[in-house]
């Protein structure tokens, strides 16, 4: 099986074009394109720039796009230079790194409802044992003796109850 950067060569040169006129039709300079087609890759600083400049320039042939990525993941695979992605900084890689490279792979559309679920939830298992506590205990059950007195024993005088008449329970 060819490499991609024979593809990529071939197909040009089926098509009668040069490297000028692919560089012109793609905006990639001319030092890349020849670094494609031979499959330099060591002069792109990232593989990102190497899958985009391949992508636009199998697109420019009207290459099957999704087979030349495919294969060229294959031959950055091989590598060790392009297997992973470059690090942004120097500095080793900590739990709050990984942390945060998890949480932006999150699908937040998902995780909102689940967690708005997931409360609602919570807050309905609260409510539920809130008055099921409320119901079963008595609010005079703990008060002291002090309180259930009546002023009569202290030796104050007893006023006489009012009458049904007024007020109707």
């Amino acid at each position: 099986m060819p490499t991609v950067a024979e593809q990529l060569q071939r197909a040009r040169e089926e098509q009668k074009l040069s490297i000028y006129q692919v560089a012109e039709i793609t905006k990639i300079k001319t030092d890349h394109v020849r670094a494609l087609e031979s499959g330099q890759f060591d002069s792109f600083s990232a593989p990102v720039y190497i899958r985009g400049f391949v992508r636009t320039y199998a697109r420019m042939l009207k290459l099957d796009e999704s087979q030349i990525l495919a294969n060229l993941e294959a031959e950055l695979g091989k590598t060790e230079r392009f297997r992973e992605a470059p690090p942004l900084t120097k500095k080793p890689r900590g739990a709050l790194d990984f942390l945060m490279l998890k949480l932006s792979r999150l699908n937040w559309r998902v995780a909102v409802g689940l967690g708005g679920g997931a409360v609602v939830l919570l807050l309905g298992w609260a409510g539920l044992v809130s008055l099921r506590n409320r119901s079963q205990s008595d609010p005079l059950k703990n008060l002291g003796p002090g309180l259930y007195q009546s002023r009569t024993e202290q030796g104050g005088e007893v006023l006489p109850l009012p009458t049904n008449s007024v007020h109707k329970p």
